[in-house]
């Protein structure tokens, strides 16, 4: 069986600290998988290594059975935690969205018919057509989120990748989030790291807890009652002990 994205016993260690150890876990089609865990276990790492941003000491990262060198990256769509624009500079959310159809060949491109169609597209399913013109750092924390995942999935990936997609938004938003985020998974595999598995577990269908090794769960798997192996906080419940 081909799976979307394979992780074959990684170790990635940053200079002689050691980040993961020995981590091995699939992503099926469709999967709306979760990465969970403490402050620096190894969540955001595990995306970086996805993204081909980092090399691994050991094993291997494979999307749709290649390596990440090879073609499988234009696969992939990317939702970092924080966006980098300065807030002050006028750039609008329509052109936000476009950046991601360009490429290092064109610092200034001229869009064309089929590109505008796709940002409009893109733009209606995160629900911002009324808001494209409006100034990217005027929105609120929620708008920019739906902003920076429709240029994730403007090139129409395969694969979604979100690094705490709700982590500068109001609670009271996260929800609409995290539904929009199961539309999409509709037609594309996502993966998401979170730090609130209480919540994202109504969503996902599988968790990987990570804290330098990885254990996976079902999403079925996951109760209310169970111990708290992750944080030692009860905030986080994994109906077995993960040992990590």
């Amino acid at each position: 069986m081909q799976y979307r994205i394979s992780l074959r016993n990684i170790s990635f260690s940053y200079e002689k600290e050691k980040v993961l150890e020995n981590v091995s876990f699939d992503v099926e089609d469709k999967d709306f998988f979760a990465i969970v865990g403490p402050n620096g276990g190894g969540k955001t790492t595990i995306l970086k290594l996805i993204l081909g941003l980092i090399h691994p000491d050991d094993g291997e990262v494979l999307i749709s059975g290649k390596k990440v060198a090879g073609s499988g990256r234009d696969k992939v769509g990317y939702v970092p935690q924080f966006s980098h624009h300065d807030l002050n500079f006028p750039i609008s959310v329509e052109d936000v969205v476009f950046q991601g159809l360009m490429n290092s060949n064109s610092f200034f491109p001229t869009p064309s018919a089929n590109d505008k169609k796709v940002v409009a597209e893109a733009l209606e399913k995160v629900g911002l057509t009324d808001r494209k013109n409006m100034r990217f750092g005027e929105l609120s924390g929620g708008l920019k989120q739906r902003t920076l995942v429709a240029r994730a999935i403007v090139s129409q990936p395969e694969i979604l990748l979100l690094d705490e997609p709700v982590a500068s938004v109001d609670s009271s938003v996260e929800r609409d989030i995290y539904e929009m985020l199961k539309e999409l998974n509709e037609k594309m595999t996502i993966i998401m790291v979170s730090h609130d598995l209480g919540f994202v577990s109504h969503f996902v269908n599988k968790v990987g807890c990570v804290n330098k090794t990885m254990v996976c769960h079902e999403t079925n798997e996951i109760t209310s009652e169970s111990i708290d192996s992750l944080y030692n906080r009860k905030s986080l419940m994994i109906n077995h002990t993960c040992g990590i």
